[in-house]
């Protein structure tokens, strides 16, 4: 039997079928069928249709079951009877047969229907929905539901559980409840009343909103209330809680949707608005937790509940995926997850994930936010930059730690170094704490001397395995202690005598070069630009003159970076007086025979040492007499003369030699030795003839040195000396010349530099009366300006003012006399006077990276410095004290091509153009500017000048420069490179390089009258290009008629030639003719080319005229000499054009370098400048003597046949025959351009002018016709070669004479004339008797020179 159980009912659904009603009054027993049908019995009602279903759940350990019975009825009244019965039931129930007992019946599940397979169901009291089926249940619609009934939920029939169970904790809708936060929208106009809490129109809708909701949402598991918590604008949005279990996304939506129901249509709820926003239900994880810039960051949000999609916002940004962010989203694992690469500081803030799940009546959102912190990977070395000393010992013992921290620690951090320079030193890295060192192993010989200063950079890189990396580089500079060896050419070196001092190093990447001269407690620095030259490793300190100054002990210092390394060495400068502080008395001075001569020369006494001196006279050496004189020790010797055989001139000398054998010789005394008879002046000066000069020194007892430089000169005029010129100088004016050379030749010329100049200008102006009248001080003061202007000066403002007033002062008007004299002595000082102003402003440095402006009355200066990206217009204008203007304008294009940091200065002179030679043709007519560059280009500069006339009258404007390598270097007016553009009042100069300008401008017109010779010039040149083509063309046509002989083929070749370079020649005056103006470079150019062209072929008409005179004289004098034809072509055509165009080549190479090929008012060779003009003079007469010679042996050879008596018949022929052979020979032989002498001679005749114009002008129509024209055989050749049956007949009767001609001779004319013009006959002959020839043939072929 089986063990005895225990059977419990703990479920007991009841189904209702709505499917018919059981008549009123009819018998119920409910309780004896469930019996019955629980205990097995087989007796049932027949009107009761009974459904049963039977659950065993069976403990083996407990055998205790319960059963599920579902019951359905038909008719809802037997409902509450069922209840009731099973509610009073006695329990417990034991069923004997079976061994069970039934220990406990409950009703927990009863159903009632809904619809068409659904049912509504409801847990009983003390039972509830299990939590498994909690999220599944719907409630049933409102409109089914009873207000008084209790919840029901939807279930699809047939319905198969899960029932309600006993209600615990864990039970649908029990436990703790939770507040869901909601909103919806009702679509009407907001309010202000709907913002205050208390007003009559909030509490209405807050009264009627909470009764819907509670309403609705009564059925959700769990609910507790719903309350609004208030109103917000955009329509209306209503915001409330809802208090309740756990209700899932489809049983809110259906609770939102059963809302409008239970609400008044005039509130126009939206029902699909509903949405409830959750912020606590979001998982969100940043990884790394600490994150660095450049770090890759992975950022998770995870949620519970499904959703349909999500975004990402950064701060109120959303988030796009790019190529920094990108958003991967799994639905499946509900999760979504934003990743960002390298992630920067501006990326740090607020993240936030938005999740959302949307029905058509309900949203829900997910909502979590995270502030991400961004921290920088700040990495801070030990050291930025370091230098090191490799050959320290120091360094070599401990090396060098490198080392990189960052702020906090991380112990992922990866940390390595690279190593990259042309010194390859490597080392040891180690982590320590949040460092990273790297230990260096620092050797010598890692080091070479060559690499010194080299840059190595090591770089510690540091990853925080999150993809953050930073580097940072330190850079070590391995120096190099240099080794430096100084030495000097000499280490005594003697006063004015020059000395190396070579300093080298074995590094040469050093920085800087420095040099100091120690003497005592004193140390000068050298800061001497020209007298330092520095190369690689090594650097020579030159002294051209040594002095006091330079000696002491020189140190020569290397400096690289903060390492300086040192050598020195000792010079010691011994005293010797410089030539020109020797006093030699006298300077020049006749002396008679036998008659002793007092000779000396003299010293300062501050400056005697013990000196060997002796007087060299004539090459003989003498012993002096030493005497002290006031401030001058004098060393004399009478000197004798003892040969009196003639007069002679002779010098005399001083030699000085120091200590260490070093020696200076005086300037020279100029002796003459006179007769006595002869002697006009006698006095304690010295004697001399009548007009004879003496010249003694400037003795001044005033002067510490007991004299000035210059000297007096005396002329012997009636028996008396008298001054003829002074240059002594005044004494402060000669101590200033004194300290400039002591100056230019100190150590520390450019700090001495203000001081001196203040000291000029103040000695100038104090001395300006006798300045005035004195050009030796004059010529002095700027000798001492072109010195200083070569020394380097800071632009300081009053450093500046000094130097221009002492050039102000020299230039004023009280001076002009003394400048007249200057330039009368040609001395070149007031072109040296301009170029010191030019070299000063150039040399300027800028202070404060400026320029200042000053002005010192007729002197005025402006300038500025070219800075980076700077294309700002130099554009400086000045106004003179009389008014006149001008300005300097530069482009800013121009300017971007200058160096950083050069400049550009322009300085305006009112006075100091005047003063500079002038044309007496031209004027300047405006100021005189000076730009210069302190940066040296090669390139051309454009600047534009635009210059105010002076004289509005003066006609003919030229743009000019002071060219100072014209006239020796003595400077002149050039126009080369500038172009005038004139209106009524202002000149416009546009040039291409940089100096000083000004405009000249002539009185005349700019086009004068032609005068007779341009006419007579004009007609016969044009008279002269036809003659000479009508003689080219008959000496063509006539060609192997008239030269069957030697000396006559010989003629024509010269007649041809002579012909055809004149043409040319002419042909290229009429071109320059046509050059109107020389100031472009265009018209310059081919000025230049037809000046050549014209030079050369004028040459040529010369030297083929010099050809046949030659050939003329080998005809008459050798007679029994015979030399072949090829011989004499070679040696005329080298006479004809080689020798032209050697001296033509040479004169243009020569003098186009200095510009000074042509004139500067015509195209033809310069005379002025440098006397281009003699290439053509020279050759011209030489050959024109040698024609006229040889034109006389003509007349000598013609007459010899008339010696002794003769009819007055003959006489008349020979005289005839003379003349014509003169007429012949003048123009053939060149003898016209000898009338040219008469026009070279000052004040000469006019007439001589216009005859040497017509001579040559119409000496092309001479030469065809005394050439050609009278020539009995061409005339006869002509006359031949008209009649065509002699033509024909000679054709026929030559041609078994004559060869095949080459094709390009006989085919076309033009070149059977060049033939003819190179001495081609066009045939060769098979056999000829010529070279058997006799003095009779000889004499008539020399003869036919004439015919």
């Amino acid at each position: 039997m089986p063990s005895p159980s225990t059977t419990g009912l703990h479920c007991l659904f009841l189904m209702i079928s709505a499917c018919c009603q059981t008549p009123q009054g009819s018998n119920f027993y409910p309780l004896s069928y469930v019996i019955d049908s629980t205990l097995g019995h087989e007796s049932f009602y027949p009107e009761m249709q009974r459904q049963k279903r039977n659950m065993f759940i069976i403990d083996l350990p407990l055998p205790e079951y319960t059963v599920d019975i579902e019951i359905s009825l038909q008719d809802s009244s037997y409902l509450q009877p069922i209840k009731d019965y099973f509610k009073n039931i006695y329990l417990p129930i034991n069923i004997s047969n079976a061994q069970t007992t039934v220990s406990n019946i409950s009703i927990t599940t009863v159903c009632l229907p809904s619809g068409d397979n659904s049912s509504c169901c409801f847990c009983e009291n003390g039972h509830a929905w299990p939590s498994t089926v909690c999220s599944d249940v719907m409630p049933c619609p409102p409109a089914s539901l009873e207000p008084a009934l209790p919840c029901g939920y939807r279930q699809k029939m047939p319905f198969y559980g899960p029932y309600c169970e006993p209600q615990t904790e864990e039970s649908c809708g029990v436990g703790e409840p939770i507040m869901m936060n909601m909103s919806v929208r009702l679509d009407s106009d907001f309010q202000d009343d709907l913002k205050d809490p208390s007003s009559v129109l909030y509490q209405k809708y807050k009264a009627d909103l909470e009764k819907a909701f509670n309403a609705s949402y009564r059925c959700l598991p769990g609910f507790v209330s719903a309350a609004v918590t208030g109103f917000s604008p955009g329509s209306v949005y209503v915001n409330y809680k809802v208090t309740t279990g756990a209700a899932s996304f489809t049983q809110l939506g259906d609770s939102n949707r059963a809302v409008h129901h239970f609400l008044d249509s005039s509130y126009q709820l939206n029902q699909f608005t509903f949405t409830r926003v959750i912020t606590n239900q979001t998982n969100f994880t940043v990884r790394p937790s600490n994150i660095f810039e450049g770090d890759a960051v992975r950022l998770t949000c995870e949620i519970n509940s499904t959703f349909t999609n999500v975004t990402w916002y950064h701060f109120d940004q959303t988030i796009s995926t790019g190529s920094q962010y990108s958003v991967e989203t799994v639905l499946a694992t509900r999760r979504s997850i934003l990743k960002i690469t390298n992630i920067t500081l501006k990326d740090a803030g607020s993240y936030s994930c938005v999740f959302i799940m949307r029905s058509p009546y309900h949203t829900e959102i997910h909502n979590a936010t995270e502030t991400v912190s961004v921290f920088p990977l700040q990495v801070t070395p030990n050291f930025e930059d370091i230098d090191v000393t490799c050959n320290s010992p120091e360094v070599q013992a401990k090396g060098l730690l490198l080392s990189c921290c960052i702020d906090r620690h991380l112990t992922s951090l990866k940390v390595s170094w690279k190593v990259n320079g042309t010194i390859n030193i490597t080392g040891e890295s180690k982590l320590n704490g949040n460092c990273t060192e790297y230990q260096l192993s620092i050797n010598e010989s890692l080091c070479p001397p060559e690499k010194s200063g080299a840059v190595t950079t090591y770089t510690c890189v540091l990853e925080t395995g999150h993809g953050a990396r930073r580097a940072r580089s330190i850079g070590v500079t391995y120096l190099r202690k240099a080794h430096i060896t100084v030495a000097s050419t000499n280490t005594k070196v003697s006063e004015g005598h020059g000395f190396n001092v070579t300093c080298k190093s074995d590094v040469s990447n050093y920085d800087s070069i420095s040099w100091k001269i120690q003497s005592g407690n004193d140390t000068k620095t050298v800061d001497c630009n020209k007298c330092i030259k520095n190369y690689p490793a090594k650097s020579v300190l030159t002294v051209k003159s040594a002095s006091e100054v330079w000696r002491g002990t020189y140190i020569c210092t290397f400096s690289q970076q903060n390492l300086v390394s040192s050598a020195n060495v000792t010079i010691e400068v011994v005293s010797l007086p410089l030539r020109k502080n020797i006093l030699i008395d006298p300077i020049a001075t006749s002396i008679r025979c036998q008659v002793p001569q007092a000779l000396q020369c003299c010293i300062p006494v501050k400056t005697v040492s013990n000196y060997s001196v002796t007087f060299w006279v004539q090459q003989n050496e003498f012993q002096v007499v030493k005497k002290e004189k006031g401030n001058l020790t004098c060393y004399m010797y009478n000197h004798t003369h003892k040969e009196c055989n003639k007069e002679e001139k002779f010098v005399a000398y001083c030699k000085f030699i120091n200590c260490i054998g070093e020696e200076v010789d005086s300037e020279h005394i100029t002796l003459q030795l006179i007769p006595e008879k002869k002697i006009s002046c006698s006095d304690s000066l010295g004697i001399g003839r009548e007009g004879d000069m003496l010249v003694k020194p400037c003795s001044d007892v005033k002067n510490m040195k007991g004299f000035t430089r210059g000297n007096v000169t005396y002329r012997c005029t009636n028996r008396e000396w008298t001054v003829a010129r002074n240059s002594c100088l005044t004494g402060p004016i000669n101590d200033l010349l004194g300290s400039a050379e002591s100056l230019v030749n100190s150590p520390e010329a450019k700090t001495e530099l203000p001081c001196y100049l203040e000291k000029l200008q103040n000695r100038t102006r104090q001395e300006l009366s006798t300045i005035n009248n004195s050009s030796a001080n004059i010529g002095a003061i700027v000798t001492i300006l072109d010195m200083v202007s070569t020394i380097p000066a800071e632009a300081d403002k009053l450093t500046m003012q000094n130097f221009l007033s002492t050039v102000d002062l020299i230039v004023d008007d009280s001076t002009t006399g003394a400048w007249e004299d200057l330039n009368k002595e040609e001395t070149k000082q007031s072109s040296l006077l301009l170029q010191s102003v030019e070299n000063f402003s150039q040399n300027l440095q800028p202070v404060n990276n400026t320029i200042p402006s000053v002005s010192a009355n007729t002197v005025q200066l402006q300038g500025t410095v070219v800075k980076e990206n700077n294309n700002t217009d130099y554009n400086k204008g000045f106004l003179s004290t009389k008014n006149l203007t001008v300005s300097v304008l530069i482009s800013g294009t121009e300017i971007q091509t200058l160096t950083q940091n050069s400049t550009i200065i322009s300085v305006m002179y009112s006075k100091l153009g005047h003063i500079l030679p002038q044309h007496p043709s031209e004027k300047l007519n405006g100021l005189l500017i000076t730009t210069t560059l302190s940066s040296n280009r090669s390139q051309n500069f454009e600047v534009n000048m635009t210059f105010a006339k002076q004289n509005l009258s003066l006609k003919t404007p030229r743009c000019v420069f002071w060219n100072f390598t014209f006239n020796s270097h003595g400077g002149n007016w050039d126009d080369s490179g500038c172009t005038p553009t004139e209106s009524e009042h202002y000149v416009i100069c546009s040039c291409n390089h940089l100096t000083s300008f000004s405009i000249l401008m002539s009185p005349d017109g700019p086009s004068p009258e032609p005068t007779v010779e341009d006419y007579i010039s004009y007609i016969g040149l044009a008279v002269s290009i036809v003659s000479l083509v009508v003689c080219i063309i008959i000496e063509s046509l006539v060609w192997k008629y008239v030269t069957n002989n030697t000396t006559s083929y010989m003629r024509h070749v010269c007649i041809l030639n002579i012909a055809t370079s004149l043409l040319i020649a002419d042909v290229w005056f009429i071109v320059t003719a046509s050059i109107n103006d020389q100031k472009q470079q265009m018209s310059r150019d081919i000025c230049i080319m037809a000046t050549f062209f014209i030079h050369f072929f004028y040459l040529c008409v010369l030297f083929w005229m010099l050809t046949l005179g030659l050939i003329l004289f080998y005809r008459l004098v050798f007679i029994l000499h015979n030399t072949s034809k090829t011989a004499q072509k070679v040696v005329a055509f080298c006479l004809g054009y080689v020798c032209p165009f050697v001296i033509a080549v040479t004169t243009i190479a020569v003098t186009v370098p200095k510009k000074s090929y042509t004139r500067k008012d015509r195209c033809w060779l310069n005379w002025d400048e440098s006397k281009a003009l003699l290439a053509f003079i020279v050759p011209a007469l030489l050959i024109v003597a040698t024609n006229l010679f040889i034109a006389a042996v003509v007349i000598i050879k013609i007459l010899r046949p008339t010696i002794g008596d003769r009819s007055s018949g003959q006489e008349r022929k020979y005289l005839f025959q003379i003349g014509k052979s003169v007429a012949i020979l003048t123009p053939l032989l060149g003898l016209t351009w000898g009338f040219g002498l008469a026009t070279a001679i000052q004040h000469s005749h006019r007439a001589f002018h216009i005859l040497f114009s017509a001579l040559n002008a119409f000496q092309g129509l001479f030469i065809l016709v005394s050439g050609t024209l009278w020539d009995k055989k061409i005339q006869e050749a002509l006359l031949k070669r008209n009649s065509s049956s002699k033509w024909s007949s000679q054709q026929s009767k030559s041609s078994s004479l004559i060869l095949v001609t080459p094709m390009l001779a006989m085919s076309y004319p033009f070149s059977r004339t060049f033939n003819n013009l190179c001495g081609k006959t066009g045939k060769y002959r098979v056999s000829s008797s010529e070279p058997s020839t006799s003095s009779t043939e000889n004499t008539s072929k020399a003869y036919s020179l004439l015919n």
